[in-house]
């Protein structure tokens, strides 16, 4: 078997830019142009899936690229089907790099006669063939756990740290992080202490599922320039009405910083009719060309830091260390300015 000389990445169709993205900042951290592995993801007319890789990838160390986003179903299965292509073409070893992990709020039983469907995914992932996986902010942290090989999950709250010192620079004192629900403290918390600045909690109470009954703000957000912190918005609802409990209780500016804009069915309407003077969300999911075209809506890349963590898992480095705002600063140099 070759020795492996050089990471090799190919992507599914559910991020195809973020995938490009990457191969370009890995060329500038190596000296040499890395491109996708030549490849073709396609679909028969009932809708089954074909993959075809037209490179050697024998012995190689193979990178799979490859958010499970809407629609979910689909690019978790072609995210299975490019590993088992790979794997009979004998790769040496195999890393899902996930950006979005999809099914990851069905992390436990919330009621009985319910599935845990994060494990099931895990599950399938392993029994492809993955040996690795590479992904950003679960949803729980736990879900690490239902695998039996090894998980790097990196955190947007190092990225976000440098955007809110870049953007909020000389404002600071006036900033006040808010966790949307008590269940998203700890998120909030760590960012907050990353940048200095207080900690506030929207606590809301449901009446059903999906519908918020009422919300209470826990902390004194008056003339403050206050920060949502989440990993997931998927309709908006409930964030656009916790922005308006804050403006309410006597915020002057509310802005959301959320890793995964899932922005399903109205949510871009909502969030550009809301008080929210901004929505910063990851490009770890595909944004549409609504999101983009979006006044409010500002969208931080991944890509420096998924080439980063892809390079040290290569090499057998560190890639906790991507963890610190600080290891941040070189690989995000251009593009924020600290002060």
């Amino acid at each position: 078997m070759p020795a492996m000389q050089e990471p090799k990445l190919i992507s599914g169709n559910a991020n195809l830019p973020l995938a490009q993205a990457i191969a370009r900042r890995m060329s500038m951290h190596r000296g040499m142009s890395v491109g996708l592995v030549n490849a073709r993801v396609e679909r028969f007319n009932d809708g089954e899936i074909f993959v075809e890789v037209f490179e050697n990838v024998r012995g190689e160390d193979m990178y799979i690229i490859q958010s499970t986003s809407n629609p979910a179903n689909d690019n978790l299965m072609e995210l299975l089907i490019m590993t088992d292509a790979l794997k009979r073409s004998s790769a040496a070893r195999i890393t899902a790099v996930i950006p979005y992990f999809g099914y990851a709020r069905q992390d436990r039983r919330a009621k009985a006669r319910t599935p845990i469907s994060a494990k099931l995914v895990a599950n399938l992932l392993t029994e492809a063939g993955v040996d690795r996986i590479l992904t950003l902010d679960l949803h729980a942290t736990q879900i690490q756990g239902f695998f039996d090989i090894p998980v790097d999950n990196l955190y947007a709250a190092p990225v976000f740290a440098l955007d809110i010192l870049h953007h909020f620079k000389g404002q600071l004192g006036d900033v006040m992080v808010v966790s949307p629900d008590v269940g998203g403290v700890a998120r909030a918390r760590e960012l907050a202490t990353r940048i200095g600045a207080p900690l506030s909690i929207v606590d809301k109470r449901r009446e059903k599922a999906g519908e918020v009954a009422g919300m209470t703000v826990i902390g004194d957000v008056t003339g403050k320039k206050c920060i949502i912190v989440d990993d997931i918005c998927d309709t908006a609802g409930t964030l656009c009405k916790a922005a308006e409990t804050l403006m309410e209780a006597g915020a002057i500016e509310v802005h959301s910083y959320i890793t995964h804009g899932v922005l399903s069915g109205p949510a871009v309407e909502r969030v550009s009719k809301s008080v929210m003077k901004s929505l910063v969300i990851t490009d770890s999911i595909a944004p549409t060309d609504a999101i983009k075209n979006c006044p409010n809506i500002r969208i931080v890349p991944t890509a420096p830091m998924f080439a980063q963590a892809i390079l040290n898992t290569w090499n057998g480095t560190s890639v906790s260390s991507l963890f610190e705002t600080d290891t941040l600063v070189p690989i995000y140099e251009g593009m924020y300015s600290r002060g």
